[in-house]
């Protein structure tokens, strides 16, 4: 977890460093250079590029193991198209990109650049869908997605232009089995957050805040190190909605028509940020083992008269990794000093350093270094590779397990208002207040706390400490609410 600091400051003063740590980190590390000329957008960086790939490909091993297939569609999307269903353009029409001319021309019909894409696979479902035998229908796919953010941007968290976002759509026979879908995609999300470390609480959003066009939204937050809760993925049950305004319909067995049910999830770059910011700390990122774009390094130290047989033995550890499967670099680089190569690496978060002296020469051992907690051990280099992916599970487990008491610690129930104000002032995270069920008293407790209602718990059973704050009804559930971005 991100150290802000050690003596204790605002929380104002405690956002601003940890913003500015995340911004550094994004350079220092090599994850993605945010100066690009257009406000909300920036470049993805090799480094960076290779971690969201490997984020990714858990991701997409998940979704085509439960028979989601990988699909490709256009970035635009026709005005006509995107009004089809009028909850959802109210929903996004203050946020879409336009685009209303080809070269000089003005186009007849004004083109959205995709601010997600319900409406786009409407129209083609309805041509790809005509029997029972056609579903379930289970596509997905990895794209650019456009929303004009008015509040202030922020790298990964909030852009204009989302350069990963992750988007699952489904089409079901029933009610039934569209709930089962649901259900499914909450699983794999689960699964796939628990291969990352990152800690999540999984929330009902409140009628007023749920996806537009949705039945409703369960959705997953993670708290940052500033104290702010963050978003990191939703599953949205859309029941008939967009099937009945595009006319998606299937033949059942007994020869009628039936609309059919329709599910939507995703994820964005935010899972990149949350990686980083979670398990990092003063010295840099810390990376998960198994999406570290690197996962050990090795650096020979080199003393005059011993220098080739270091990097002989350097070299020597580097191909036993390699062929042990362990994404590895080797860094000879000799205008560098290896207090410089350290600082380097642990900027990057690699997991595991592999150290190699005359000394180790001598004795034909290793020095290994975890990054998470820097504790240093020595290993016979005939060993190393066995050391190395038993040090890799480790650290895994722990860095786990730390963010996840970390966050537990940061979620408290309260009893009333002014309990929960206090509580967020002080630390942030996330509080738990009884309600009633009442979306007035909802939106009524959001605007006193001055919090964002994140909504009521889906992942465990929930326990009102007492009556509604607000209008001193039984509460029949707890509220979660947090500062968020």
């Amino acid at each position: 977890m991100v150290i802000i600091a050690k003596v204790r400051v605002s929380r104002e003063e405690w956002s601003s460093r940890f913003s500015e740590w995340y911004r550094r980190m994004l350079m220092e590390a090599g994850i993605m250079d945010y100066r690009y000329p257009v406000k909300g957008c920036g470049v993805w960086l090799p480094y960076g590029f290779k971690l969201r790939k490997l984020i990714l490909d858990i991701m997409r091993g998940l979704l085509d193991s439960t028979g989601h297939q990988e699909v490709l569609f256009p970035t635009l999307i026709p005005e006509d198209m995107l009004a089809k269903e009028a909850e959802h353009i109210r929903g996004f029409e203050e946020e879409c990109f336009w685009v209303t001319h080809g070269g000089l021309k003005p186009l007849g019909t004004k083109l959205a650049l995709r601010p997600t894409s319900e409406t786009a696979f409407g129209p083609m479902f309805k041509l790809w869908i005509h029997s029972h035998a056609d579903l379930p229908m289970k596509l997905y796919q990895v794209v650019n997605m456009f929303r004009y953010e008015t509040k202030a941007t922020r790298p990964l968290i909030r852009m204009r232009e989302v350069l990963t976002f992750k988007e699952a759509h489904t089409c079901h026979a029933t009610p039934e089995e569209a709930e089962r879908n649901i259900r499914e995609a909450i699983g794999i999300y689960k699964r796939f957050f628990d291969a990352l470390g990152v800690p999540y609480l999984i929330s009902r959003r409140p009628e007023w805040d749920k996806f537009a066009g949705a039945v409703y939204t369960i959705a997953f937050d993670t708290i940052m190190p500033d104290g702010r809760a963050m978003q990191i993925g939703t599953v949205h049950n859309l029941g008939q909605n967009f099937s009945r305004a595009f006319e998606i319909t299937y033949e059942r067995p007994d020869g009628t028509h039936e609309f059919v049910w329709q599910t939507c999830y995703g994820i964005s770059g935010r899972v990149v940020a949350a990686v980083m910011a979670i398990h990092g700390d003063d010295h840099g990122l810390v990376l998960p083992p198994r999406v570290a774009p690197i996962q050990v390094v090795v650096v020979p130290i080199p003393f005059k008269g011993a220098e080739e047989a270091v990097y002989q033995a350097s070299r020597e550890v580097a191909e036993r990794l390699r062929e042990a499967g362990l994404r590895t670099y080797l860094d000879e680089r000799a205008d560098v000093t290896p207090g410089e190569k350290f600082y380097y690496w642990e900027r990057k978060g690699v997991p595991v350093r592999v150290e190699i002296g005359p000394r180790d020469v001598e004795r034909q051992q290793a020095t290994l270094v975890r990054r998470d907690t820097l504790d240093r051990s020595e290993v016979p280099i005939a060993k190393v590779a066995e050391a190395v992916k038993a040090l890799l599970k480790h650290l895994t487990e722990a860095l786990r397990e730390r963010a996840w008491s970390w966050m537990k610690e940061r979620v408290k129930p309260a009893v009333g208002v002014e309990e929960a104000r206090e509580f967020l002032e002080a630390r942030g995270g996330v509080v738990e207040l009884p309600w009633c069920g009442d979306d007035e008293c909802g939106q009524r407790l959001e605007e006193e706390v001055d919090a964002r209602v994140l909504g009521t718990p889906e992942d465990v059973e929930a326990k009102p400490l007492g009556p509604c704050p607000i209008c001193g009804r039984e509460a029949k559930t707890v509220l979660r609410m947090a500062r968020t971005y």
